[in-house]
């Protein structure tokens, strides 16, 4: 198993393909195996980096607090690792505020910045209804439960009832992938810790990068008003809305976005500016 020492943590990593340098940031609670409908699509043109972050998945996850700074950090070292000088980086949800976080500490890494189904925090940020919140961060309720009814009890959460209803199968896929690697409840508290208190409001217009806001427009977690709040606050920042799609748009429909994501990245290749 590739790991790489970021730090006070081993981080789990994979690589796939040749090219520009693209980064997948997963998100909340959640561990790299589930980039699988992009990542067969993206390595083909791009050279994919994969890895846990800590609290989850085959990372180290360690019982302290954690930040999105402190994540971002983590990116950062992982690709002091790998040798990789700049990247693509594309987080979702928790994932896309670490990437946030990324772009502002460490934005000569970035080569372009792709943000999706996520937020910036804060009062300004549009807040899902309590019944979504309690489905991911009510965890006197949830260490009740096993992993399998936790990773269920989301899935109306993430994802069109539509989608549920006529695609059982790529829900199954999706639901035996998480539970390859559980999360264990202190590594979601930990992860949850990080999102509130994430809040880039004020910086986002320091991102001056090539920027592509994405989400779904039935994002129950995350409002879709909340992408075109970011998209908004960052100079120049593209907006692309996947209609009917839930929070886990990338699956969903992951024909579309994989498409919309190569137009994105192939206008943007490193030492072009916007």
């Amino acid at each position: 198993m590739p790991t790489a020492k970021v730090g006070d943590i081993n981080i789990y990593y994979e690589i796939y393909g040749k090219g520009e340098p693209l980064v997948l940031i997963y998100g909340y609670a959640g561990h790299s195996g589930l980039w699988f409908r992009q990542i067969p699509v993206l390595s083909k043109k791009y050279q994919v980096v994969a890895f846990d972050n800590r609290g989850v998945g085959r990372s180290d996850k360690p019982h302290t607090p954690y930040t999105m700074a402190m994540m971002a950090g983590d990116v950062a070292g992982l690709l002091d690792v790998v040798g990789v000088d700049a990247a693509h980086i594309f987080g979702i949800s928790l994932g896309g505020m670490v990437a946030q976080h990324f772009a502002l500490g460490y934005p000569q890494r970035v080569i372009s910045l792709i943000l999706g189904c996520t937020f910036c925090g804060g009062v300004h940020s549009i807040q899902p209804e309590p019944e979504s919140m309690a489905a991911l961060f009510d965890f006197e309720r949830l260490k009740k439960m096993t992993h399998e009814e936790v990773t269920r009890q989301a899935i109306p959460f993430c994802y069109s009832q539509k989608f549920i209803e006529e695609h059982p199968d790529l829900i199954e896929q999706r639901v035996a992938k998480q539970l390859e690697y559980p999360t264990p409840g202190h590594g979601a508290t930990r992860q949850a810790e990080a999102v509130m208190g994430h809040d880039t409001y004020e910086l986002l217009p320091r991102i001056r990068l090539p920027t592509l806001v994405i989400a779904g427009d039935n994002d129950r977690l995350i409002p879709v008003e909340n992408s075109r709040i970011l998209a908004s606050r960052i100079p120049k920042a593209e907006l692309a809305i996947i209609r009917g799609a839930g929070h886990e748009f990338f699956i969903e429909d992951a024909e579309e976005v994989n498409k919309t994501i190569l137009d994105f990245l192939g206008r943007h290749k490193k030492g072009k500016k916007l």
